[in-house]
């Protein structure tokens, strides 16, 4: 990969000029730089900056992280989706207290141990903490590094990372790697963009680009097809009694695994109230609504039920608005219904 010895200085020269000013940058402690990383995986960096002041607000160190109930955790996660990351940022938390006496481990190899801390993350957190001379390869890094050699290798291949991973680290400016990483971030996500639009006359490696010179950007990096998601039919129970609306909590595995919905099941789901033995007093259409997951997509429809009465099913609770604002984490899948919620929970009386 001859074109990548030819890319440090220039991205350097670049980054110095346009580097992207973010919070966790301007005190990379290892906590703030793992924290971020985390956040930043499968979210955007807008979505991600209210989120991680608000976290670090309640959770500034990483002890605070360890001891923290899971509910208040989901509760600050809420909306970020993809809550397994919360879950294993609190158990690498814990690995952190009780393996390394509150001490981040200072070495990519170590670093790797930690929950949810796979190669990329170790290597930014490594070479950016603790300067330690790694590569963090994500996929803004496969993808300019694919562009600019002209590798048509499918980059969701673990041989064609490894390929990558170390193409770079021959060519890492030795004491400098968390610059050069961050660089390769920066280019990825504000120059070449992905979907074939990258801004060539922007770029420092413009006149040492395979795909560029030879009109290939739209053709790389190539990645394997993703298999057709599956479809699933839902009915949302909105169920409202005395201006507070039904809660139930998922089981620890599987989708969604311990979070708090609205009641839902398979549509028609005709039989549901009954089973659940709640009778309602009036009901409304709620409209539909669309959650994609990364391998299922739920198409909804809500029914709005003020019931007769306070029973619920063992385990599930009536929340009011406050409880709903501070307490409950109710995942993005339902927020196609959030304002139905909002707007019913304003009233002290139901509004059928």
């Amino acid at each position: 990969m001859k074109e990548l010895e030819q890319l440090p200085i220039p991205l350097l020269t670049w980054y110095r000029e346009h580097a992207r000013v973010l919070p966790w940058r301007s005190d990379p402690t290892p906590y703030h730089v793992w924290l971020s990383e985390i956040m930043l995986q499968q979210t955007r960096v807008a979505a991600v900056m209210e989120y991680y002041r608000r976290f670090l607000a309640a959770l500034p160190t990483v002890a605070d992280l360890a001891a923290v109930e899971e509910d208040q955790l989901m509760k600050l996660w809420q909306g970020l989706g993809y809550y397994n990351r919360a879950r294993n940022l609190q158990k690498a938390a814990r690995q952190v207290m009780e393996d390394w006496g509150g001490q981040f481990p200072r070495t990519y190899k170590d670093l790797r141990t930690l929950a949810g801390v796979g190669d990329y993350t170790a290597g930014a957190i490594a070479s950016i903490a603790f300067g330690e001379d790694v590569p963090a390869v994500d996929g803004n890094v496969l993808r300019v590094v694919t562009r600019i050699t002209g590798d048509s290798g499918d980059i969701t291949r673990a041989d064609t990372k490894e390929r990558i991973r170390a193409a770079l680290a021959d060519i890492l400016p030795r004491g400098m790697a968390g610059e050069f990483n961050q660089a390769m971030m920066d280019l990825g996500a504000t120059v070449c963009l992905p979907n074939g639009a990258p801004l060539c006359g922007q770029c420092p490696a413009e006149g040492f680009c395979t795909a560029h010179r030879e009109e290939r950007t739209g053709e790389l990096p190539v990645k394997a097809a993703k298999r057709p998601r599956r479809v699933e039919e839902r009915t949302v129970f909105l169920l409202f009694h005395g201006g507070r609306v039904a809660l139930r909590r998922r089981g620890e595995k599987g989708l969604l695994a311990g979070l708090w919905e609205y009641p839902n099941e398979f549509s028609p789901a005709s039989d549901a109230l009954a089973a659940w033995g709640i009778e309602p007093a009036a009901e409304e259409f709620g409209g539909t609504g669309k959650h994609i997951f990364t391998h299922i997509e739920w198409h909804m429809t809500a029914r709005l039920i003020e019931t007769k009465g306070e029973a619920l099913p063992e385990g599930w609770v009536w929340a009011g608005r406050e409880e709903l604002r501070r307490e409950y984490a109710v995942p993005n899948a339902f927020q196609s219904f959030q304002y139905l919620v909002e707007e019913r929970l304003r009233d002290e009386e139901p509004s059928f």
